[in-house]
């Protein structure tokens, strides 16, 4: 138990990010960001098949969660996995 006192810090870190993750709809728009590498909102929405609103809600957990990234690049956002942690669960999982 001296370990949690010890790293208190990065126990609630992770917790946190799997939190994010924990969802099927972040997990699948996570594990497509890293397969593709980055993509935008109208892809993902072809792809999910769910309104777009529901994608940018998701997206913006995954953004406070400091999983992805989005660059604007013209009228479009393109978000990408910036995580190498979160790479490394996918991975895992997937």
């Amino acid at each position: 138990m001296d370990t949690y006192k010890q790293e208190q810090a990065l126990f609630a870190e992770n917790a946190e990010l799997l939190k994010a993750l924990a969802h099927p709809v972040r997990l699948c728009i996570v594990k497509g960001l890293i397969e593709k590498g980055c993509c935008n909102v109208s892809t993902m929405q072809e792809c999910l098949d769910l309104p777009q609103s529901t994608i940018s809600q998701h997206l913006g957990k995954l953004k406070a969660a400091n999983i992805v990234t989005a660059e604007r690049q013209g009228l479009e956002v393109i978000y990408r996995v910036h995580n190498e942690k979160v790479k490394q669960i996918i991975e895992i999982l997937f």
